[in-house]
């Protein structure tokens, strides 16, 4: 027998070996970082190697990594590695929609939170935005040729007297790219695939998640308390882009990108939206995914209990 043989999943079309860093990429779904979820996994290898296991079923294999992941790490991040795992043999697709004003790190954070829970499907709301303008003229539908800090430029009839015309071109917008962000959903839902859509066009209010009943779907609201932290983003951003998306233009709106999140976050607030408020990335995605989860795993629960829920 080889030195070190590999460790085939049986039930498997033909017994697969086991990979050590598709272990560590489910591993890192849990919070754990790249590093810390690497080393697990070769504990869990080390481990049935050293008790002669050298054929386990995936179910045998995910018992192993939760027992290395409470030594390892700790409870709840083994509890967390199981109830992923109960989301990953579910039929209905998954839904996140990732909210929150310009600049709190919505893309970073939509990424990160889809890799860890295995969805290749990421959406902007700035690109059906985008596919709209594509559609319609300016003269028809100018609110949707301005960026969402600015649509109070592209309103027809100037704001009621006391609104803030920021916030009323902001509504006007938003519920226009609500219709292209339902219909995108709609149509993931018939497909079954799973997705993450991100973007202030998803804001509490617009999207009604219960009227998809044949998909879970999680929203949530990203904001940044600390203005300081919040102007760095679009520094950061500048960079990171070649100066495609230039500190100043959002600099010089910082304001009314403030106001915005302000009047999202009251929306959360009002429809039972939780927000999350983003200070360091991995922390920030820990706590997304466990609100995913939680969320699911209630949905879960509530249709054993009623199977007449409309999510049924």
């Amino acid at each position: 027998m080889p030195t070190n043989p590999p460790i085939i999943i049986k039930g498997q079309k033909h017994g697969l070996p086991m990979s050590k860093g598709l272990l560590a990429q489910s591993f890192t779904a849990t919070g754990l970082s790249p590093s810390s979820a690497y080393v697990a996994a070769q504990h869990v290898q080390d481990g049935l190697r050293a008790a002669g296991r050298f054929e386990v079923t995936l179910a045998e294999l995910q018992v192993e990594a939760a027992r290395v992941l409470r030594e390892d790490a700790d409870e709840s991040v083994a509890r967390r590695y199981t109830r992923l795992n109960e989301i990953s043999k579910r039929d209905r697709p998954l839904i996140v929609l990732i909210g929150g004003t310009t600049g709190v790190g919505k893309s970073t954070i939509a990424t990160e939170v889809a890799h860890r829970l295995g969805i290749t499907r990421i959406v902007s709301t700035d690109s059906i935005r985008e596919v709209m303008r594509g559609i319609f003229s300016r003269e028809l539908m100018p609110a949707i040729y301005e960026s969402s800090f600015n649509a109070w430029r592209g309103l027809r009839v100037p704001a009621p007297h006391g609104a803030s015309p920021v916030i009323v071109g902001f509504r006007e917008q938003a519920s226009v790219v609500a219709t292209g962000v339902k219909s995108l959903i709609e149509r993931a839902v018939v497909e079954g695939v799973s997705m993450v859509l991100e973007g202030i066009h998803v804001a509490p209010g617009y999207i009604d998640p219960s009227q998809f009943t044949d998909a879970s779907v999680v929203q949530l609201l990203i904001g940044v308390t600390d203005e300081d932290a919040h102007r760095s983003h679009f520094y950061i951003r500048e960079v990171q882009t070649e100066g495609m998306r230039p500190f100043e233009r959002y600099r010089a709106n910082f304001d009314n990108i403030r106001l915005l999140g302000d009047y999202v976050e009251d929306l959360a607030r009002e429809h039972g939206v939780p927000v999350v408020y983003s200070n360091q990335l991995d922390r920030t995605v820990a706590e997304v995914l466990e609100l995913v989860v939680d969320a699911v795993i209630r949905e879960d629960e509530e249709l054993m209990r009623d199977p007449s829920h409309p999510a049924g």
